[in-house]
């Protein structure tokens, strides 16, 4: 799936590498875009779009974890390495299609509000409810501990930092109080 994604925005940063300035004039006319200062109104934008992040993100890993090992990565410090392996061998495909490509390709632990009840929807279509899974609204947001889970604010925050450097193009962690 990561190699789908990959070719996907590869095939959609050559789509629009071929789009010229004259396309995007505002856009290029600010002077914003590293080197933009330097095309002509009928240059293309590969030479400005190259500095930018070819993104890869995940949500669902209490899920993955569950549906693989029965409880997801808050419960059990076997768990957590489990999930850690996860998240190192996406980091790694990054680095990887990166220095392959000459791309930036980096890895997010994405917030995807929208995405995360619409996954749930076509999986609980396709595979049933499955407890622990699929029987909630919304799978939960990238390494996150499930908000439903009861642990304290440092236990959470120490179980979701190790994903921190696993997630160079962004995360974040948060806790819910009363």
């Amino acid at each position: 799936m990561m190699e789908l994604v990959a070719r996907q925005l590869l095939d959609r940063f050559e789509v629009q590498a071929r789009k010229t300035v004259r396309n995007f004039p505002f856009l290029m006319g600010q002077g914003v875009w590293l080197d933009s200062d330097r095309l002509g109104p009928d240059s293309e934008l590969r030479e400005v779009l190259k500095h930018g992040t070819l993104t890869m993100g995940f949500i669902g890993l209490a899920e993955t974890l569950t549906s693989l090992y029965g409880r997801p990565h808050g419960e059990s410090e076997d768990l957590q390495e489990k999930g850690l392996a996860i998240g190192r061998r996406m980091h790694l495909f990054t680095q990887e299609k990166g220095a392959a490509t000459g791309m930036n390709f980096t890895l997010i632990a994405t917030p995807a509000e929208g995405l995360s009840g619409r996954f749930v929807k076509m999986d609980r279509k396709r595979y049933g409810a499955i407890p622990g899974v699929t029987d909630r609204e919304y799978y939960t947001n990238s390494f996150h501990v499930p908000v439903y889970h009861d642990i304290s604010a440092f236990d959470k925050i120490r179980i979701e930092a190790p994903y921190h450097e696993l997630t160079p193009g962004g995360h974040i962690t948060y806790v819910e109080l009363d």
